[in-house]
């Protein structure tokens, strides 16, 4: 006859498997479903995100002249937009049955990461990109990054693609599923709806320069930790130790410290480099040179995606692993 604590351990499955499982069917909505095609929540949450600064956001005549009044007002309306959302769905799981909650959080997460999205970006640049069509490949890089696209080459589209496939693989994928594992859903919006707004207003433009001060000052607080997973998760995949120098010495020098540290890792563990100059907002910039080996070229733009899904696989072994010696030691 069965042990009555081997079938009791059966019968807990769910529960000790509920994180990766929540996971798990994240991701294979991801996989099946996409991005919403209809009623995007980021959509939304941006739109509402742009009638809130129009209303609050005082611009200064100056370009170099920093507003502490208008970082502010900056910082209250980031407050406004995130923290009630945060808190509703807080309140709201924490009375819902363990099923229920769990479906709600795989629905959830699955709209918070991005990683079919990212793909499809992919292919739209890369299949123009081998065709030598670089018309419609510089329009689908534009929505990748926010550089200057009109005039890339095709060298450079695929550093710009690739680059915000690293990047991005952190922004939009594995910091969702570390901030889920760290503290569940409201978490997870914390982060995602707070990298929306870094993405819309976190620049040193004459707008944006005072407004948009804590948008990128909290985006890149809360993207420390996860970046740090993202980059061993990327380094994993090997030269492990190479990767993590890397990310080190050239990552803090990049603009972006989250990105630079997780783009360095990647690019190593491809044995590509990235960086050099780009437009942005019709000022050129000189990137420091991030990972090692030979400049990017069309191909490895697919080979970018699997670096992001190996390390998706990694996370959600390492959580699987976690709650399976967890569940023998409470046995």
């Amino acid at each position: 006859m069965p042990d009555s604590n081997f079938l009791s351990n059966i019968l807990l499955f769910p529960t000790f498997f509920s994180l990766t499982l929540t996971v798990f069917f994240a991701l294979i909505l991801d996989h099946f479903l996409g991005e919403p095609k209809k009623y995007h929540q980021l959509i939304g949450f941006g739109n509402l995100a742009n009638k809130i600064e129009t209303l609050l956001n005082k611009q200064n005549e100056k370009n170099d002249f920093f507003s502490w009044s208008n970082a502010i007002r900056g910082t209250v309306a980031w407050c406004i937009l995130i923290l009630p959302i945060c808190y509703l769905f807080y309140s709201l799981l924490a009375i819902l049955p363990l099923s229920l909650k769990c479906l709600i959080e795989a629905i959830f997460l699955y709209l918070a990461i991005g990683l079919n999205s990212l793909n499809a970006h992919a292919v739209q640049v890369f299949n123009p990109l081998t065709q030598g069509d670089l018309i419609t490949a510089r329009h689908y890089t534009s929505y990748l990054v926010s550089r200057d696209t009109t005039s890339l080459t095709t060298k450079e589209m695929s550093r710009a693609t690739v680059e915000s496939m690293l990047e991005n693989g952190h922004d939009a994928v594995i910091a969702s599923l570390v901030y889920f594992i760290i503290g569940g859903i409201p978490l997870v919006i914390l982060h995602r709806l707070a990298n929306t707004l870094d993405a819309m207003w976190g620049y040193r433009t004459s707008r944006f320069n005072s407004f948009g001060f804590f948008a990128a000052r909290a985006d890149d607080v809360l993207g420390f930790i996860s970046g740090k997973i993202c980059t061993l998760l990327y380094a994993l995949q090997q030269p492990f130790m190479l990767a993590l120098k890397n990310a080190y010495l050239q990552g803090n020098q990049y603009k972006s410290h989250n990105g630079g540290w997780v783009m360095a890792a990647g690019a190593t563990v491809m044995n590509r480099t990235l960086g050099g100059k780009a437009f942005y907002h019709g000022k050129m910039a000189q990137s420091p040179i991030l990972g090692e080996g030979e400049v990017v070229n069309i191909k490895d733009i697919p080979r970018s995606i699997v670096v992001v899904k190996r390390a998706v696989i990694s996370l959600v072994l390492c959580l699987f692993m976690y709650q399976l010696t967890s569940c023998f030691f409470i046995s």
